[in-house]
C-alpha cells in the first residue's frame, strides 16, 4: 500500500514550513492560495517526516492509499 502526505486545510495557519522545507513536494495552488501536495509517485519518508515534525499546526499526516 502506497503512503501519501495530506495537509488537513481546517487546522492549517499557512506558516509555509513545508513549503521552504520541500518546495518539490509542497506548493501553492495560485487559484485558491492554499498549500497543497504535488502527485508524485513515490514520497521520500525522511523528508515528510521532518515536515510533519517542524508543522506548528501538527496539520500534515500520512495517507495509505490503494
Amino acid at each position: 500500500m502506497k503512503k501519501v502526505p495530506v495537509i488537513d486545510l481546517g487546522e492549517c495557519t499557512d506558516c509555509e514550513s513545508c513549503l521552504e522545507l520541500c518546495p518539490h513536494i509542497f506548493k501553492r495552488n495560485e487559484d485558491t492560495g492554499q498549500i497543497e501536495v504535488i502527485d508524485l509517485s513515490e514520497y521520500p519518508e525522511e523528508e515528510i517526516q521532518e515536515v510533519i515534525s517542524m508543522c506548528p499546526a501538527e496539520c500534515i499526516a500520512w495517507e495509505e492509499v490503494l
